[in-house]
């Protein structure tokens, strides 16, 4: 690991001045979970990092005035789940217990859980991030939709799914210290073109504070995994789900969003369109896991994700619909 310069500011603003001062040099730490890794392996070369752990106003949720819940970046992910508050939301907390390691649930913060690095093992392995040994090598992890372009990876984040669906908002600050907006989370992930662009579209100098839950509003919601066994592993696919009924039991919103699939979380209108103005039923929900996946081009050694893709839409409508219990299948 390369040395580096250590800061543990106590407030959002010395925050911004630590990553002003050095920008794009600088790395924000929190449970550490992914980072430490990246710094040990030398794929991630800060001068300075910049400890967030320390600054209370990231470590609270709370309830808005407006029904929603704003949870804190630096709030762990094990605290997520024992909060009420989220109770209204089980597509979060299904996703959360999905990470099958409570190491990680206790270390592990909801900022960095949305903003980790891609799992891809030529990227872990010094290959690049856009390694061109994916499109033919060992790829049976990798997207099978938004693959077209260099990037063949998926996104990594789990919880990302569920908040997409929920039309969930980022609080982002940054680069000034009285700069301050509201990224809905389907509009922060982004596909980098080359090697030197993140996952996401903040700037070295700014930081996310909060996510921003909407009220739940009549919706329901979940959140189906698809896993190879019942360890931390990251699941072969999933998807999240969220809909509002009127009062006969027919859709009128939905959204259908799916993880592990794809560069970024993908939202699949196809799928939902395929809901709104009818009845759920297994039949309706197969229908639409075949939609999510019509699009889907698999590399040389995962057309199988295809198959598991629609499954996890199907699994995840059914769920949201209370009509099945559970959040993986194994």
């Amino acid at each position: 690991m390369k040395a580096f310069e250590y800061a543990a500011p106590r407030t959002e603003a010395e925050v911004l001045q630590v990553l002003s001062a050095e920008p794009g040099k600088t790395e924000v730490l929190a449970g550490g979970t992914d980072l430490v890794g990246l710094m040990k392996k030398m794929l991630v070369t800060p001068d300075c990092v910049v400890n967030i752990m320390e600054v209370p106003s990231l470590k609270t949720i709370d309830e808005l005035p407006d029904g929603g819940v704003s949870i804190g970046a630096a709030v762990t992910l094990d605290q997520i789940l024992d909060h009420p508050y989220v109770d209204v939301y089980p597509a979060v907390k299904q996703a959360i217990r999905g990470i099958n390691s409570m190491q990680l649930q206790c270390q592990g913060t909801l900022g960095g859980e949305v903003c980790q690095r891609p799992r891809c093992w030529f990227y872990r392995n010094g290959q690049g991030l856009l390694s061109e040994n994916a499109a033919e090598g060992a790829n049976q992890y990798h997207a099978i939709l938004g693959n077209s372009g260099p990037a063949k990876f998926v996104s990594g984040s789990r919880i990302a799914p569920a908040l997409m669906a929920l039309d969930a908002q980022l609080r982002v600050i940054g680069p000034a210290e009285d700069e301050e907006t509201l990224v809905p989370v389907s509009d922060f992930f982004r596909t980098p073109r080359h090697d030197g662009q993140r996952e996401h579209v903040l700037q070295p100098q700014q930081l996310v504070t909060h996510v921003i839950l909407p009220p739940i509003a009549g919706r329901t919601c979940a959140t189906y995994e698809v896993r190879d066994g019942e360890g931390p592993d990251y699941p072969l696919a999933a998807a999240a789900v969220a809909l509002r009924f009127d009062g006969l039991g027919i859709v009128h919103e939905a959204k259908v969003v799916l993880g592990q699939v794809a560069p970024t979380p993908w939202n699949s209108s196809e799928a939902a369109s395929l809901l709104i103005g009818h009845a759920v039923d297994s039949q309706r929900a197969e229908q639409a896991g075949l939609a999510a996946v019509r699009l889907a081009s698999p590399l040389s050694e995962n057309k199988y994700k295809v198959q598991l893709a629609k499954v996890a839409v199907k699994r995840a409508i059914l769920l949201a619909a209370g009509l099945e219990t559970g959040g993986f299948q194994a």
